[in-house]
């Protein structure tokens, strides 16, 4: 069962974003991705307030650089829809399960991007989670 409402647009939209943003990383990488999106919508704290859908997480100005790039805009292959439904039923692999940001940095993971502390490091990208403080939903959307 979906815990975020969506279309099959929507599915190949967030399966592309996961090719863009991750596939040199493989699938697990894509699947970190894939969680990452799905708690910013889950969440509705920090900057992701009123997320309500895929396209609207995907399309937050500044959110994924991806998007503007030419790639993220070819055809949805199969292999990423099956990430992407996977996804969009919750699946949440460490270290993504809490994490609303990552990124690429270009040597060692800092401590904390924008205030947030570090989780861990999958390959080439930092993830980072915010405190519950700051977004006690990201902890109990599942």
């Amino acid at each position: 069962m979906a815990v975020v409402a969506h279309t099959s647009s929507d599915l190949d939209m967030l399966a592309r974003l996961l090719r863009a943003e991750a596939e040199g990383e493989g699938e697990m990488g894509m699947m970190l991705v894939g969680a990452v999106g799905i708690n910013r919508i889950r969440a509705n704290c920090s900057d992701f307030k009123g997320l309500r859908t895929i396209p609207q997480m995907i399309h937050q100005p500044h959110a994924f650089e991806a998007v503007q790039k030419g790639y993220f805009y070819q055809r949805a292959r199969e292999s990423e829809r099956r990430l992407a439904r996977r996804a969009v039923r919750g699946e949440r692999p460490w270290p993504a399960k809490y994490a609303l940001w990552y990124f690429r940095p270009p040597g060692d993971c800092p401590p904390t991007w924008y205030n947030q502390p570090l989780v861990d490091r999958f390959r080439l990208h930092c993830f980072y989670e915010p405190s519950a403080t700051e977004c006690e939903n990201v902890y109990n959307t599942f």
